[in-house]
């Protein structure tokens, strides 16, 4: 043919023999295999027919299309025992001879190895491929090389992967640790010296997305589970050749927010070596070192199962030599004590457990003053006196002030509380001495310690010593350059400490009060509210508490001026309380003979009062002068009232300015009094007013001039709105007019009806109150 004589007449030429090779596509296998040979013997240097016959090949022995990405194994298509397979071999062996440079060649032939029950032969062919190809080829060989490895098992996975991890660093570490675990004979010494490895390095970056605490993890949870498969064999026993209770302590220094998993996974690893007395002493560190309360909790629970494992294991023992009179009752004996201290041991442990999270809490925070409080409680309810004081001492010696989470004073005042309740009262006395001088956050509770220690001796009926703690606490400190008047202190000052400024505290001030009512004198009790006057730090109660007190010892002139002082320290709105007090008390004790005094003070007070407050004071004024001066007088004050209140007290002033004036005067002398209401009240009061006038008049039979008033009053009168005010005049002129003064009123009503319907005020304000 065409094509067998283009290949003889150029056998060198390659296309010429894949066109041939194309041609014969559907010829039987022997001529394309002999095909093959042919071209072969004139090219064997072509990767193309290399290829393209071994693939020949290998499509009748393997299934192409059966191939696992997995483990790149494809099912067969002809018995292992085929000579095709060993045939399929040398033409792989012949393509290698000058195709050794190209990976496809190794890989398929590799893979081709690992279908057949040759493993050596298989590994060295992988070795033959890795020193054959250069560096850059390696990954491609390695990722198939990684796979038989896994599939042949044994020692000889373990010796490819460390060499593999050799070439590669830590990255198939991971592979290689659950390569380990998974063996039939796990090689656990080895996993966990792998592990070592990749926790000792601190740039690793695990593939699988494990933190570095899921790694220490994994290598505690290994190397406990099975210790025995960890540790080496010697002479002198086994022996931890990875140290892995450095590597354990390393991971708790690491990691100082998981340290309880770690602990309890250090005393496992003591205990499964067998070493019980270690571990306990493993737990015992843990538990006074952990410094969160969920750690402490993981610690301890695994501590106490192991104390009651022990325990059970031991009484187990006794229970099995029972019956067996091999064993001397000795022995037996010393069981029973042994197991006997054990759950004195574990009691005890259970006993410590609020101490032990009462420790952990303090060392959270050394300056927590409700930790410190707890614990001395602990100790309190089990009778330890002793170490109570000691607690109590501790932690005031350790609590930095401006530090303290909680009130630092309530921790003093319990510490002397203490002795108290011990019958000590010298050295409770002792503690709010020392107390008192400590800088607290806030000068409020320095002030409520000062109050404690007088109540403390009030309780023990000292009390003189009670006004000589309050009269320390009061006293002021020494002028300086940094302080040259008392008055220039602030209270709340925090550059300055609390011990120059608790002078200046009302709460102080307000007990030393009420202890010299109850127990001191009326001088020493008049001149501690002078001081508090003085201090400027009085509240309008201390005001009313101290004219109270001057007004129950007779000495009325100082109540007064009490009340004045008061009234000078604080404006308006206190001071109409004040004055209201004050004026009250005056009229009802003097009445008319201090008349002209009186009318000083209701002058006085009303003489920079603001309208919202002078309603109340001008009515004792004028009640004053109705009960005790001249009716005259009090007719002025109401007058002067309707000019001086709001808008919203004028009416009801008015009405009652009206109701005197008719009883003292008649009806008729109300007349000005009505006429200047409707002058300067607002509409809406004014309408009120107006039909009352009105109303008057009409009684007194002054018919025309009612009619005025209605006539005046009804601008003010929506006939919407307003209906009464209409029904009202209607029924007026019913009454008293005839039909042209009714018209008059209709036509009266349309117009003002009309007004309001143009008022561009009135109908906005129509439209919100719909709204």
């Amino acid at each position: 043919t065409a094509f067998e004589e283009e290949c003889i007449r150029t056998p060198f030429y390659l296309k010429a023999w894949l066109f041939y090779l194309d041609h014969k596509a559907t010829a039987p296998l022997p001529q394309r295999a002999f095909l093959f040979e042919r071209a072969l013997l004139s090219l064997p240097g072509s990767y193309k027919l290399w290829k393209a016959h071994t693939d020949l090949l290998l499509s009748q022995i393997l299934d192409p299309k059966s191939l696992n990405p997995s483990t790149q194994l494809s099912r067969r298509l002809l018995p292992i025992t085929h000579p095709a397979y060993e045939s399929l071999n040398n033409t792989y062996e012949r393509s290698l001879v000058l195709c050794n440079k190209h990976p496809v060649l190794w890989l398929n032939y590799c893979r081709f190895l690992m279908h057949q029950p040759c493993p050596t032969r298989t590994r060295r062919t992988f070795d033959r491929a890795l020193k054959a190809l250069p560096i850059t080829q390696h990954p491609r060989i390695w990722d198939l090389y990684l796979k038989f490895a896994t599939q042949a098992g044994g020692e000889t996975a373990v010796r490819i992967w460390r060499r593999y991890l050799k070439l590669q660093g830590l990255d198939a570490a991971e592979e290689y640790v659950d390569l380990l675990e998974r063996r039939k004979a796990p090689r656990y010494a080895e996993a966990a010296r792998v592990l070592s490895i990749i926790m000792a390095d601190p740039q690793y970056v695990s593939p699988h997305g494990k933190t570095s605490f899921q790694l220490w993890t994994q290598f505690c949870d290994l190397v406990c589970t099975h210790a025995e498969s960890v540790l080496t064999p010697t002479r002198m026993g086994l022996t931890d050749v990875l140290n892995v209770e450095r590597m354990i302590r390393a991971g708790i220094s690491k990691f100082t927010d998981q340290v309880g998993r770690l602990w309890n996974a250090l005393a496992r690893w003591n205990v499964a070596r067998g070493k019980f007395e270690k571990a306990r002493d493993v737990y015992e560190e843990a538990i006074v070192k952990v410094s969160t309360v969920r750690d402490f909790t993981m610690v301890f629970d695994a501590y106490a199962e192991f104390e009651e494992s022990v325990i059970s294991a031991r009484m187990e023992e006794i229970a099995d030599l029972e019956g067996n009179e091999d064993v001397s009752p000795e022995d037996k004996a010393d069981l029973e004590v042994d197991v006997d201290m054990r759950l004195a041991r574990l009691e005890k442990l259970m006993d410590r457990r609020p101490f032990l999270v009462n420790d952990v809490l303090l060392r959270q925070n050394p300056h927590n003053v409700n930790e410190w409080d707890q614990r001395a409680n602990l100790y309190r309810e089990r009778g330890m006196l002793e170490k109570v004081v000691e607690t109590y001492s501790e932690a005031v010696a350790t609590i930095v002030p401006k530090k303290a989470s909680g009130k630092l004073h309530i921790l003093w005042t319990r510490f002397a509380t203490f002795y108290e309740e011990n019958d000590e009262l010298d050295q409770a006395r002792t503690v709010f001495d020392r107390a008192v001088n400590v800088a607290y956050k806030h000068v409020d509770d320095l002030a409520e310690l000062w109050c404690q220690w007088a109540e403390m001796e009030l309780r023990h009926k000292e009390f003189k010593r009670a006004l000589d703690v309050m009269g320390r606490a009061t006293v002021p400190p020494p002028l300086s350059k940094k302080i040259p008047s008392l008055h220039l202190l602030r209270y709340n000052d925090e550059e300055l400490s609390p011990q120059m400024r608790v002078f200046k505290s009302l709460k102080l001030w307000s007990f030393y009060v009420d202890l010299e009512e109850s127990i001191g004198t009326v001088e020493s009790t008049k001149l501690v509210y002078e001081r508090i006057m003085e201090l400027k730090i009085a509240t309008p109660q201390i005001i009313i508490n101290c004219a109270n007190f001057l007004e129950e010892q007779k000495w009325f002139e100082e109540s007064y001026k009490s009340y004045e002082r008061g009234i000078e320290l604080f404006g308006y709105p206190v001071a109409f309380e004040l004055w209201n007090l004050y004026l009250q008390k005056f009229v009802e004790r003097h009445g008319s003979d201090k008349l002209e005094r009186a009318r000083d003070l209701f002058e006085h007070a009303l003489d920079k009062c603001p309208p919202k407050f002078a309603k109340t004071l001008y009515l004792l004024y004028a009640k004053l002068e109705e009960d005790h001066g001249l009716t005259r007088h009090a007719m002025k004050i109401y007058d002067r009232a309707t000019r001086a209140v709001s808008d919203a007290d004028r009416f009801p002033v008015f009405e009652l300015y009206i109701a005197k004036s008719i009883s003292f005067f008649g009806r008729t002398s109300s007349r000005e009094i009505y006429q200047r209401a409707l002058e300067v009240l607002p509409d809406k009061t004014a309408r009120t007013m107006a039909i009352r006038f009105a109303q008057m008049e009409a009684s007194l039979f002054e018919v025309d001039r009612a009619r005025a008033i209605w006539s005046y009053g009804s601008q003010f009168a929506d006939p919407r709105i307003d209906a009464e005010y209409w029904k009202g005049w209607q029924e007026f002129e019913t009454k008293h007019g005839n039909e042209d003064t009714f018209k008059e009123m209709l036509r009266l009503k349309r117009s003002v009806q009309a007004k309001f319907n143009t008022d561009v005020g009135f109908i906005s304000n129509q439209l919100l109150a719909q709204r």
